[in-house]
């Protein structure tokens, strides 16, 4: 699955570009033009979008480094409520709107765009296939570590029978299958496919974002975005890495997502400075490649907050005995959420 996951990632970094160049139907408002300063400003926000979203998604992550931010901790749950209302503000309040604005954009023609709500549908169906994928993919992961339990069950009981009388072997073979069970427990599989899938969703309009920056030419329009993504990445990068956390990945398996996700948006920002000459923001094309990413990011985040973040730790016993902490988790919520809304009066 981490294979497919890579592979539809730079399939999206790399075939947007040529997606979103079309003809111009509209023109294009855009003023107070000035390249240079432009360029400066789109330079200035690839370093600082690259460092805030590298740090963010690594705080929860070197838990092992410092032991107040391990997930068996209190303020991990703190940190992570906190996290996953950024990321449900980032659905509600900063992608799906956008995806609206894409596919009713008077550049469209009024049949078939006018006719029907096509952003809410494709949020829809997203939410839906997410829900899909997270099913079919924990039932995957739990049928294939069930098959390996129950062929190493075989091989130890093997060994106890061919090698009867010498408890060395015995407790040696428990001792590596008891290891086994535990690093690949169902509660393990699924948050390493919630992770994934989470990641996916982040990365989809993280691309988008960045292609819009670099493509402008406007540091009017420039400036508030750079302040505003860089604290948006930083705070989708603690959720991200709160998950990238509890999956317990390989080494080299959470440097590809921390990667992935910090270079992402700094990507398209260069992405979007190369075809800025070409690029239009207005065009039909755009407009609806762009309208149907951001609605199926969207749905993608918000069942990802409100299901996989919110709910599982909300319903977990740990919290449910724990008035104090379903309080702070609470707030802690409400404050992440208000926080990423806030940021919309900027981006």
């Amino acid at each position: 699955m981490r294979n497919f996951f890579i592979f539809f990632l730079l399939f999206i970094i790399a075939v947007l570009p040529y997606l979103v160049n079309g003809e111009c139907t509209c023109d294009d408002e855009e003023e107070d033009r000035d390249k240079t300063q432009a360029l400066k400003l789109k330079i200035a926000a690839i370093a600082s979008i690259l460092v805030a979203g590298a740090i963010g998604v690594c705080i929860p992550i070197l838990g092992k480094t410092f032991p107040a931010l391990r997930p068996e901790k209190d303020i991990f749950f703190i940190i992570k409520a906190f996290a996953a209302g950024v990321i449900l503000s980032t659905g509600f309040i900063h992608v799906l709107p956008d995806a609206y604005e894409s596919l009713t954009s008077p550049c469209l023609k009024e049949h078939p765009w006018g006719d029907f709500p096509f952003t809410g549908l494709v949020a829809m169906l997203s939410a839906i296939g997410t829900l899909m994928v997270d099913a079919f993919a924990t039932v995957y992961f739990n049928k294939s570590h069930f098959n390996n339990k129950s062929q190493t069950d075989v091989v130890d009981e093997e060994k106890v029978q061919g090698n009867e009388g010498h408890l060395h072997v015995h407790t040696h073979a428990t001792h590596g299958h008891a290891h086994g069970s535990v690093s690949s427990s169902p509660d393990l599989l699924r948050h390493k496919v919630i992770s994934q899938v989470l990641e996916l969703g982040i990365v989809v309009h993280s691309v988008i974002i960045g292609i819009s920056l670099g493509a402008s030419e406007s540091p009017k329009t420039i400036r508030p975005l750079v302040a505003a993504l860089t604290f948006h990445q930083f705070f989708e990068g603690m959720g991200l890495g709160g998950c990238i956390s509890q999956a317990k990945f390989k080494s080299r398996a959470v440097l590809i997502m921390v990667l992935f996700f910090s270079l992402t948006t700094p990507v398209g920002i260069a992405i979007g400075i190369g075809i800025s000459h070409v690029y239009n923001e207005n065009s039909p094309t755009a407009l609806i490649v762009e309208g149907i990413l951001n609605a199926a990011s969207a749905g993608i985040l918000i069942y990802m907050s409100l299901v996989d973040l919110l709910a599982a730790d909300f319903m977990n016993p740990r919290m449910q005995s724990s008035g104090r902490l379903l309080i702070g988790a609470n707030v802690s919520l409400l404050v992440g959420a208000g926080c990423m809304s806030l940021l919309a009066k900027w981006a």
